[in-house]
């Protein structure tokens, strides 16, 4: 047996026990995961400084604080995440208990990604902790010492059997994939991403793909262009471009490209210095293999700004390209690096059918000074996440979901959005084995009479709050001791009772009352959407209100 499988078989084990549901014990695991990120501080950072040479601040900055945060709010929401969810009722279900109950999936596998190693293992892991799962980690070989971190720590603040850590590379991941999981959570590239959903689809395993692809940035000409091309230089350059959702490329206005250009220049050294390869703050492209990959993508292209590289240290200098054609290979496959591609158009319309003809993004970004303008963009094309007038910011936003769709993944996560995507939202109805003469009406024989019954309780939808349903339960009661009394007073049968009969109720207090609304509720004036009661001797209209002379039921 591999030790994949040992690993993914110990965690169903210890899922079947139902340790892992009870929110007590999640809060332990949570809080531990805490302990983890601030007292492993250091050695996370000492790894990510080895694999894409982060700065002692950039590490927090960008990797530990959104988790910290991540953890923070599930630790404050999870009981009201994990309670019932109450929801609308009709008629036909008013006196039933209707909810969601979310439940644990079972066991995740939980693929990560090597740019934001921690970031993107850890935060789908804090989901699928608050939801009551197992789950195996699986970090990226490619960020070596992030993985080791992950492998030699983790186990030592969190459940070993129901949390396993496996490294490894491709076999490892080959054969994890074929195990059988409750849900696979992916990040990053569509390529893998097929593969993993080939992989899934023979289990019927659900997955949440966080992929990546070309996200356009277009610039108005009537925005800030040295505030836009300030925040983008940041978007682009942040961890040398290695970012799913940083902006791939540019579409402006040609007659804005050159200030583009000298905006980004100024950005540049604003953030950098004069030679970027001598900042802290300026990372290095992973390997050496996706260093030949970005450098191979500005054949045949002009560049502007930047080009410099050295191929023993991954160092690609923050890089600018102008005039490129939409058939220029860097404009054929995401980026990821610091190359950025500028592209011509000359409307906002024009860049609108330019992201239209290719796949969908994770994030589309839109720079101007006309709000119109942005909506008109957000409306007319699609993509993952949008942001305008800045760049990644939604990502840093625990209550928008954040995942991509068509091209660019499916499934979201980040705050209550990971909690739902790795719980089951089960559906529960409870209904008492009383008031059995309310059933009639879906018993056959079905007539003319019990489907107008039957609609009038399934289409009319009741959405009342804890008041409203005391308050409702309170009218009925009063209603029912009513018809009670007139039943005590006159023994023979009502008119009413009479007809509640005749559509095959029986004539017991709550089918009368229910028979009796039902009558008002088919008497609504639909032009107006007033209520106007029947005119009878026993009945005086004040307003829109029918007060029962006789004390009947008004």
């Amino acid at each position: 047996m591999s030790r994949e499988k040992q690993a993914v078989d110990r965690a169903r084990t210890a899922f079947k026990t139902g340790r892992s549901k009870p929110l007590e014990f999640r809060v332990r695991q949570l809080k531990a995961l805490q302990r983890f990120i601030t007292e492993r501080e250091k050695e996370i950072a000492e790894a990510l400084k080895k694999d894409l040479n982060k700065s002692q601040f950039d590490t927090p900055m960008y990797e530990l604080l959104g988790l910290e945060g991540e953890i923070s709010l599930s630790l404050e929401k999870l009981a009201e995440w994990a309670a019932p969810r109450h929801v609308e009722k009709t008629l036909l279900t008013i006196s039933d208990q209707v909810y969601i109950q979310p439940e644990p999936l079972g066991v995740v596998l939980i693929i990560g990604a090597w740019n934001y190693p921690l970031a993107v293992t850890i935060q789908p892991l804090i989901g699928a902790i608050a939801a009551g799962n197992a789950a195996v980690v699986k970090p990226s070989e490619v960020s070596v010492h992030t993985a080791r971190v992950m492998e030699d720590f983790l186990p030592l603040y969190l459940d070993k059997e129901l949390y396993p850590v496996v490294t490894g590379g491709v076999p490892e991941t080959q054969e994890l994939l074929r195990q059988r999981f409750d849900h696979i959570f992916y990040t990053g590239n569509s390529a893998v991403g097929r593969l993993v959903m080939e992989a899934a689809a023979r289990h019927l395993t659900p997955v949440t793909l966080e992929l990546g692809g070309k996200s356009p940035c277009y610039i108005s000409p009537d925005c800030d262009l040295s505030i836009a091309c300030r925040r983008i230089t940041w978007g682009k350059f942040t961890n040398c471009g290695q970012t799913c959702i940083a902006p791939d490329y540019i579409l402006c206005d040609p007659s804005i490209q050159d200030r583009v250009v000298d905006e980004i220049r100024k950005s540049i050294k604003e953030f950098y210095g004069a030679d970027p390869k001598t900042s802290p703050d300026y990372g290095r492209i992973i390997n050496q293999r996706h260093f030949g990959r970005v450098m191979s993508l500005l054949d045949g292209c002009t560049v502007a700004l930047g080009g410099e590289s050295d191929e023993s240290q991954c160092y690609i200098a923050p890089t600018v390209l102008r005039d490129v054609s939409p058939d220029a290979k860097v404009m054929q496959e995401e980026i990821f690096g610091p190359v950025l591609p500028i592209l011509s158009v000359s409307s906002a319309d024009e860049a609108i059918h330019f992201i239209n003809e290719r796949e969908k993004p994770l994030a589309l970004y839109v720079f101007s000074a006309d709000n119109k303008l942005i909506k008109h963009m957000i409306a007319e094309t699609s993509s993952g996440g949008v942001t305008a007038n800045d760049c990644l910011l939604h990502y840093s936003v625990s209550a928008l979901p954040f995942g991509g769709v068509g091209n660019s993944g499916m499934g979201c996560y980040h705050g209550k959005h990971s909690f739902d995507q790795l719980s089951h939202l089960r559906a529960c109805l409870i209904k008492s084995l009383g008031m059995e003469s309310m059933n009639k009406v879906r018993y056959p024989p079905i007539t003319a009479e019990k489907l107008r019954w039957a609609r009038f309780f399934i289409l009319k939808r009741v959405n009342l709050g804890r008041v409203g349903r005391l308050a409702l339960v309170a009218v009925l009661a009063v209603l029912a001791a009513v018809v009670l009394q007139v039943r005590t007073r006159e023994p023979s049968m009502s008119p009413l009772e009479q007809e509640a009969c005749s559509v095959g109720l029986c004539c017991d207090c709550s089918s009368v009352v229910l028979y009796e609304i039902y009558l008002r509720f088919d008497k609504l004036n639909h032009n107006s959407g007033r209520y106007l009661p029947p005119q009878t001797p026993n009945h005086r209209t004040e307003g829109d209100v029918c007060l029962p002379l006789d004390g009947g039921i008004a």
